[in-house]
């Protein structure tokens, strides 16, 4: 039986689609978007529209009828937290994703844009998302912030990071349930994660601060400093929030998202240089403090997302790493494969859909 699947991955400075037939990667698009594309909106989910066209546009000019896709699979966004899986896009889902419990990112839009194309498809094609960035298996003890105010929460790159732990672990003969990882996710935004046989106990929000600066969100800043600039009466609350995420990082130090432009001026330029290297510094610090977490207890760190491309920072995280545990890089992102089998597995009844409330 021939399954086709479409898999949609809206991330903060690309639009990523898939078409895969079974197992098989028939069609693959990175779209990406410029910072100064995405500034025209003023909100994620004011980009619904402009994405969907794109999505459908590409899918056209490469000659795919929407009418043979069995099932989309769209990236999860920031619902409520909930364990890892597939759920079937529901109205629950669905007004929590244009209502998001924890604030804006473009993976919101995956399951909206899902469900609206699935409506369009004869063969009544379902929508689904998998592993959403909220899924949380954070230990107890990483919840606690230092003021019963303030609670840490779980959002990073749960769909990636479980993809290509899975991976790895197939690759060494052994179950991702079995084996203590490290889990560094480079892209718009940078998630490191301790992996507890098969559970991501701590990771930090890579969504609003916390964490390593990434190439547009500024990750853990010193917080004196944040609080006066709030009450300055210099930034609103909007621009205080685009500071930390969509102008910080990368956009706020040089100006560009573009990692790939920094990592080139960086071999020229000493203050892109000196930016690059301080982000590839923080990624380090952060897996040392994840190691700590596993209590020194690790099997592999592993590189993954589209700035593990750039040797420079991969090699300048492994000097700060390799004496904590071999590591292993996976460039880009398996992203839109683990949607498709998500996808997939669901279909052949390998795996059930949940259902979000």
């Amino acid at each position: 039986m021939s399954v086709k699947i479409l898999a949609i991955n809206p991330g903060s400075t690309s639009t990523k689609i898939a078409i895969y037939e079974n197992e098989d990667e028939k069609f693959v698009k990175n779209i990406k978007h410029p910072a100064e594309e995405i500034a025209k909106f003023n909100s994620v989910a004011s980009q619904f529209e402009f994405r969907k066209d794109i999505i459908l546009s590409e899918l056209k000019a490469a000659g795919f009828d929407i009418n043979e896709i069995d099932a989309i699979v769209g990236r999860g966004g920031l619902v409520k937290p909930i364990e890892s899986g597939v759920y079937e896009v529901n109205e629950a889902l669905i007004d929590d994703l244009n209502n998001p419990p924890l604030g804006e990112h473009a993976s919101n839009l995956g399951g909206l844009i899902a469900c609206d194309i699935a409506k369009t498809v004869n063969n009544g094609a379902k929508a689904y998302i998998a592993d959403p960035v909220v899924v949380d298996e954070l230990q107890d003890v990483a919840r606690i912030s230092g003021h019963p105010l303030f609670k840490r929460v779980s959002i990073f790159h749960a769909l990636n990071q479980k993809a290509i732990a899975r991976i790895y672990a197939k690759e060494v003969g052994k179950k991702y349930e079995d084996l203590n990882l490290i889990i560094a996710h480079l892209g718009g935004g940078i998630s490191v994660g301790a992996h507890d046989h098969g559970r991501v106990i701590d990771v930090n929000n890579a969504l609003d601060g916390d964490g390593p600066f990434s190439p547009e969100r500024s990750g853990s800043l010193p917080t004196g400093q944040l609080v006066k600039l709030c009450f300055s009466g210099t930034k609103t609350e909007a621009e205080i929030k685009k500071i930390i995420k969509g102008a910080g990082g990368l956009v706020g130090h040089l100006g560009t998202n573009d990692a790939y432009e920094v990592e080139l001026k960086a071999k020229e330029d000493p203050k892109y240089k000196l930016i690059q290297d301080a982000m590839s510094y923080q990624v380090g610090k952060s897996i040392g403090a994840m190691a700590a977490v596993l209590k020194g207890k690790v099997d592999a760190i592993l590189l993954t997302g589209g700035i593990a491309k750039n040797p420079f920072l991969v090699d300048y995280v492994k000097d700060m790493v390799e004496f904590i545990a071999p590591v292993k890089v996976y460039p880009g992102e398996d992203e839109m494969r683990a949607l498709a089998m998500n996808g997939l597995m669901v279909i052949r009844g390998e795996l059930k859909a949940k259902i979000y409330k």
